[in-house]
């Protein structure tokens, strides 16, 4: 159970406080609503671009790390297809630093031509070594639109291609941040050796008198319901055949969630999953295997990818894939079993909040998505999963018409 209060500023400003006396830190933690879903299909890639821009300097603050370090702090950044989340860690009789550091490139980021061309660079650069350079790096540059034909999704958090970062325009950037980095559209967890009335009162000093903005209204495309196996090949220079496959599910906070995942994590999580057991550890056609899904918002992903074992053809092992997946859709699962992967799931949620920093993102996120109590809920969301339900979904999910197949080939010597 996670401790909180929350209280918004007359700006909209979302703060939420979570007091622990047991550490000498302070975390503060900023999620702004938007994502690589919130992008213009012609400008993609804004989100992540913002990511590096943020820490290029502000109104009064030419260089954001350098005051941080001089009070011992640190600090770091994500993009997801659904938010963007900045955090900063303090000690905790340093917070001040963090609320003006946060506060003033909330107000107005330093829009210089040198810090456009300084981060697109890095942009650029990390797109070629995570997407282009690296073995099976474009499997989700390619995947996805496949997969998603309509909806935002059918690209990745740092584009759809490497030129929407290459021309990005000045003025281009500039309207992303003044129609998303608003106070109306953030949410502020401050967490750690604090006190409310301690946050009351430095969140009214520095983030107060900055304007409210206009939280954007999204409108996004809806993806049609699948109705054809899809596929694709990719052959290159890869050292192994791999197969993935994609099933779309719910999103992160609808009903059902739970169930799924655990269904994921009975079906491929780890050498006790039924994948793990009959393709790798009994035919031996598979090096590794796994499942997951993507936890997004809008409807999500159930993945399924596999490792062939050298010398296996791939056909054989995806054969033999499908038939373990609807073999498995169709057996029984016992108690014992989903208790294990409620346990397993459990102990991971307890795990992850040893940590400050990770009990503020988790506030910051259900927030996000509505209500800040959702973190409190997910234990017994996961406990009130029957076998009925995770059998319904894994009948329900594993159908034809409803595949999305990627083959990743090497090349033939």
């Amino acid at each position: 159970m996670i401790s909180f209060e929350q209280f918004t500023l007359a700006n909209g400003l979302q703060v939420i406080v979570h007091e622990d006396p047991a550490t000498t830190m302070a975390v503060v933690d900023v999620i702004y609503n938007v994502g690589s879903r919130d992008e213009d299909e012609n400008l993609t890639g804004f989100a992540h671009l913002f990511e590096h821009l943020m820490f290029g300097g502000s109104e009064n603050i030419p260089s954001f790390d350098t005051p941080l370090q001089k009070v011992g702090g640190e600090n770091n950044a994500f993009t997801t297809p659904d938010l963007t989340n900045y955090y900063i860690s303090v000690p905790a009789q340093n917070i001040e630093t963090a609320f003006w550091l946060e506060s003033d490139r909330m107000k107005q980021l330093a829009f210089h031509t040198q810090s456009l061309e300084t981060q697109r660079k890095v942009v650029i650069e990390e797109f070629k070594q995570r997407y282009l350079n690296q073995p099976y790096g474009d499997v989700w540059l390619k995947f996805r639109p496949l997969i998603y034909t309509k909806h935002p999704y059918r690209w990745p958090t740092i584009g759809a291609g490497i030129q929407h970062i290459e021309e990005a325009k000045m003025e281009d950037v500039k309207a992303f941040f003044q129609k998303h980095y608003v106070p109306s559209n953030a949410v502020l967890v401050v967490a750690g050796r604090v006190k409310l009335s301690e946050v009351k009162a430095l969140a009214e000093k520095w983030f107060g008198p900055i304007a409210s903005g206009v939280r954007p209204v999204r409108h996004l495309p809806q993806e049609p319901e699948q109705q054809e196996d899809r596929t694709m090949e990719i052959v290159a220079d890869v050292p192994a055949n791999r197969i993935y496959k994609a099933y779309r599910v719910v999103g992160r906070y609808e009903p059902g969630y739970h169930a799924i995942d655990l269904m994921a994590d009975l079906l491929g999580r780890g050498e006790s999953s039924y994948l793990y057991e009959h393709l790798v550890q009994k035919q031996r056609l598979f090096d590794t295997i796994g499942t997951y899904q993507t936890s997004s918002i809008d409807p999500g992903l159930l993945i399924v990818q596999g490792q062939v074992s050298d010398e296996v053809e791939i056909e054989k092992a995806e054969a033999a894939l499908e038939k373990a997946i609807h073999d498995f859709a169709k057996s029984q699962i016992s108690e014992k079993d989903l208790q294990m992967v409620k346990n397993q799931s459990e102990a991971s949620l307890v795990f992850g909040e040893v940590e400050v920093l990770n009990r503020a993102m988790n506030l910051a996120m259900a927030a996000n998505a509505g209500d800040a109590n959702l973190v409190n809920t997910e234990a017994a969301k996961i406990e009130q999963v029957q076998q009925e339900e995770v059998q319904k979904w894994a009948q329900h999910l594993f159908i034809e018409g409803k595949t999305n197949t990627l083959y990743y080939k090497k090349i033939a010597k």
